[in-house]
């Protein structure tokens, strides 16, 4: 299952809050699981009803569970059997450990709690009767408490502290009162407690261990029960993923039930038990936590793969119920990048979201200001480089999400991660886009002020220069909704928003609304802060100040503390663990980003655990340091050291993360490293930690890297300036489109064959060229914005763009349809006409504009049919046209008779798309600028004319 997130407490006192996932109470697109601090979940202040705030999870009990989820009897015993079926596999594992453990309480049935146990005792635990042998269990957990809380009433009138026994004790009560059958899960916890409760017997490690099993094995058991329950609709569908998850649960389950057996072997062993003195190695506490939270670990990544599925599976069901047909095509022309999925693959490259880097959030006074009052509309978190913004507003999502489903209230929460590094998600248009996209697919009624727009330009509307001014305007409209749901809106790494940030920025200032709440993310930027003028209703967090730095430097040190539990030299060395931690607490600076590098360093084949101490004793404690460092390590490889340069130039000047298969070619690496996939993962592996690899795509690990390698490193990457390297990409873009575009790539056949029924392939022709049939006019833009004139020569009639154009642009078209990427290519070939100027070729500015008219007349056949390029296209095409001639020959032999057409392109600049049926009728406005087109499926469309 896809991995989101890491589950821990960092603390004893952590708590859970049940979650609540019915289909009816879901309104939101993806949904996690998270721990809710305790301090979270106190009552707020009271706050405008208007107000979007963090909902605060009701207080729920097992006795709550009984009298409403327990309705359904198969519910009711699920966490019974998930128990049951954990203990009974325990038993088969660990046979002399649970043998051993039903005598101590075998013992206890028979002469009460705290008996000592003599090595003759006998097993009279109930066997082969489950229920029996609950029984037996419930009468030792009540005797026990009983016990407990009258030793533990004695002890506080002395002044002793007990207040984690009572606690736990507490819990232990409401469960075995509630629902009885949980005796079974219970029973080794009081034994437990009674030696918590003596300061004598108990390490201050196992302590703590029990008071959070206790706290996780009640939350547990709660979650179990909703979790799992289920839904109508969701049977057959989510069954597989539903059993996986159960398999979780008793992974989960076994760890918990494991760490109290232990706890009870200790407690007797030192009460001189002989028999059970060699059984099991007792002593760590810490590792046997561990344990139980990466069981959580897996557990927490796999519960939230299930509840998106589940959720997914109700929302589209829901939105394909209030969505007509056009509406849906409306959604998916405005869909450039889904931010769930970017959201997840953030996660992914950066190791996984560690609570522990985060939840302290939740406890600042700024955060708490913007979440729970109605004045504070903008929070935003500013921070240098490497400081885990990005994470942070991760777990924010994660906690918002939880929140609002398990109070059920009814609000909606967008968010955008701006990257630098991808084309994509770096512009103003783009955020907009995924807001407006993430809002809609969850208040479909908000889809109005949309469709106003589309319907009269179609998709062009997401793609022409007014896109911007026009989705600005449908967003505050849509924010301007008398029935808007309070709103969350949430957008990462200001800073990394290339495109139109000023625009972005006083957006966001303009709107100003009770229910809508912004949350932002950049580095300490000066312009940025300018725009959003910070006041009483715009608030800054900026995690350098002094109080929030040392918050910062505690989740950090969690942070090293997790990444190094799994670094496998270090497993069977405490000592040196031990040092090696506190060097790196002592080094780390605040930032999450250099503890990545050296946990990097570390993890290396050829590093041995003898050179560990050197190595964190070595590395500077500095990005840039670090950076300078990791170049150094490349150097070492002399014999590829030219391939490496290539490859960290070329991924720092595309326009988006390169996958392998095209990374190898266009950074012109030898025909016998291109062989394999493989060699160049090599040569990328041989790139310092510049470079990770997700999915087979190729990131740069962090923005400050790409600063780094275009900056201080440039004179080796870019010796001759970056405008040659973009002048290698577009070279071999052009020479690898040219030697492998033809007519039909895809062996479709048919000339009508529809675009959605072709299967994108992740193999073959198009694999290679993806980016370059899509990027290779960009590149060249860059080379022509160079000072170096020598090559703007590619812009001369019969050059290497002219001649690729005259052989290659009918089966470009083609190309880009099947990669669902014709209006990319649109914009391409009006980008290239507008490059062209008077010293330019002749021959080529016709032949440009001709191909630009070609691609916006004929853009919707061949979207819709890739292989209508070579028909209706070429056919109906003016007979005067530049590209009709050079593809003539691939107009088919069985069009005997040719239409009619006209000699010259006429005024129409493009077609009218976006009818189901028949235009029937047309009328101009009385200034000749507007057309009006009505159709047989009852629309009527009005569109932007231009004359000449």
């Amino acid at each position: 299952m896809r991995t989101a997130a890491v589950v821990k407490s960092s603390a004893p006192s952590d708590c859970e809050v049940s979650a609540q996932v019915s289909a009816a109470s879901i309104d939101f697109s993806r949904a996690s699981f998270v721990i809710e601090s305790e301090s979270t979940q106190q009552t707020p202040a009271a706050t405008s009803s208007s107000a979007p705030r963090l909902p605060i999870a009701p207080a729920t009990s097992l006795i709550d569970i009984e009298t409403s989820d327990y309705a359904d009897s198969a519910t009711a015993r699920l966490p019974i059997r998930l128990w049951d079926r954990a203990y009974n596999d325990l038993k088969q594992e660990e046979a002399e450990l649970v043998d051993a453990y039903e005598k101590i309480l075998s013992r206890q049935l028979e002469d009460g709690p705290g008996s000592a146990v003599p090595e003759s005792q006998k097993n009279t635990i109930a066997q082969d009767n489950s229920d029996a042998g609950r029984h037996q269990m419930t009468r030792l957990v009540h005797a026990g408490l009983d016990k407990i809380e009258s030793e533990a009433k004695v002890k506080e009138s002395f002044g002793v502290a007990v207040d984690v026994v009572l606690s736990a004790r507490n819990i232990i009560s409401s469960a075995a009162q509630a629902v009885p059958q949980a005796a079974f899960a219970w029973t080794g916890i009081y034994i437990a407690l009674e030696m918590l409760a003596n300061p004598i017997t108990a390490t201050e490690a196992n302590r703590e261990g029990i008071d959070y099993v206790v706290k996780r094995m009640d939350w547990y058991w709660k979650l179990s029960t909703t979790l799992l329950k289920q839904s109508a609709g969701h049977g057959s569908e989510l069954a597989g993923v539903r059993r996986e998850l159960e398999n979780q649960f008793v992974n989960l389950y076994k760890a918990l039930l494991l760490y109290q057996i232990k706890s009870v072997y200790s407690y007797y062993r030192n009460r001189g038990l002989v028999f059970l003195r060699d059984i099991v190695k007792l002593d760590d506490w810490s590792g046997d936590l561990n344990a139980i939270q990466d069981a959580e670990n897996v557990f927490h990544q796999d519960s939230k793969a299930y509840v998106a599925q589940q959720t997914n599976s109700y929302l589209e069901r829901l939105v394909r119920n209030q969505m007509s047909e056009n509406d849906q095509q409306c959604v998916r022309d405005l869909r450039l990048t889904d931010p769930r999925d970017d959201k997840i693959r953030i996660e992914q490259t950066k190791g996984g979201l560690l609570r522990s880097s985060f939840h302290w959030i939740f406890d600042n006074p700024e955060f708490q200001r913007w979440r729970d009052c109605v004045g504070s509309s903008l929070l935003w978190i500013k921070g240098g480089p490497g400081k885990g913004k990005t994470m942070l507003l991760c777990g924010i999502i994660d906690e918002l999400e939880q929140s609002i489903v398990v109070s059920g209230q009814n609000h909606n929460l967008a968010y955008f991660f701006c990257q630098a590094t991808d084309s994509r998600i770096r512009s103003a248009t783009s955020v907009l886009r995924g807001l407006i996209y993430l809002l809609v697919r969850q208040q479909p009624s908000l889809l109005s002020h949309l469709r106003k727009k589309y319907d009269d330009a179609g998709e062009t509307l997401f793609e022409d220069v007014n896109t911007w001014v026009v989705l600005s305007d449908i967003f505050e409209k849509m924010l301007g909704d008398q029935d808007l749901k309070p709103t969350y809106l949430i957008i990462d790494a200001l800073d990394e928003c290339v495109d139109d940030l000023p625009k972005l920025l006083e957006l966001i200032v303009r709107i100003s609304s009770k229910r809508v709440k912004w949350l932002l993310s950049s580095r300490n930027e000066p312009h940025i802060e300018r725009k959003l003028k910070c006041d009483e209703k715009h608030t800054r967090l900026n995690l350098e100040l002094k109080e929030n730095a040392e918050q910062v430097s505690r989740a950090i040190d969690a942070f090293i503390d997790k990444k190094l539990s799994k670094l496998e030299l270090l497993q069977n060395d405490t000592l040196l663990k031990n040092q090696v931690r506190d060097i790196l607490h002592e080094k780390a600076n605040g930032t999450f980003l250099w503890v990545a590098l050296v946990i990097q360093e570390l993890h290396k084949e050829e590093v041995e655990s003898w050179h560990v101490s050197q190595i964190v004793k070595e590395l500077p404690p500095d990005l840039d340091g670090m950076y300078d460092r990791m170049l150094n390590n490349i150097r070492r490889h002399e014999r590829d050291l030219e391939l490496c340069w290539r490859i960290l130039s070329t991924a720092t000047a595309a326009y988006r993360p390169l996958y392998l298969v095209e990374v190898g070619a266009l950074s012109g690496l030898p025909e016998e490293v291109l062989k394999s996939v493989e060699n160049v993962k090599s040569i990328v592996a041989k790139c310092g930690s510049f470079l990770t690899i997700q999915d087979d795509q190729l990131y740069l690990i962090h923005q400050s890297a790409k600063e780094y390698l275009s900056k201080r490193a440039s004179n080796l990457l870019f010796p001759c300036g970056v405008e040659m390297t973009h002048h290698g990409i577009l070279i071999r873009s052009l020479e690898l489109m040219s030697g492998k575009l033809r007519r039909d790539m895809y062996d479709l056949g048919a000339p009508g064959f529809p675009i959605e029924k072709v299967r994108t392939q992740d193999s073959g022709l198009l694999a290679t060229m993806r980016y370059s049939c899509i990027y290779w006019v960009d590149h060249l833009c860059d080379i022509v914005s160079g000072t170096d004139i020598e090559r703007t020569d590619h812009l001369q009639d019969n050059r290497v763009v002219h001649t690729f154009l005259k052989t290659k642009y009918l089966y470009w078209l083609e190309a880009l349809s099947l990669l669902r990427a014709m209006s990319e290519g649109v914009i391409a070939i009006g980008q290239l006409k507008g490059l062209l100027g008077p010293n330019d070729g002749k021959q080529l500015a016709d032949l440009v504009r001709d191909a630009h008219r070609f691609a916006l007349s004929y853009k919707w056949i061949i979207e819709h049919a890739p292989l209508q390029a070579y028909v209706s296209a070429l056919v109906f095409a003016p007979a005067s046209s530049l590209i009709r001639a050079c593809f003539g020959t691939e107009i088919p032999d069985w069009i005997s008779t040719k239409p009619v057409v006209e000699e010259t392109w006429n005024a129409c600049v493009q077609t009218l798309e976006g009818h189901s049926d028949f235009i029937q009728s047309v009328a101009f406005s009385p200034d000749g600028q507007r057309l009006a087109s009505g159709s047989g499926d009852r629309t009527i469309k009005i569109w932007g004319y231009r004359l000449g």
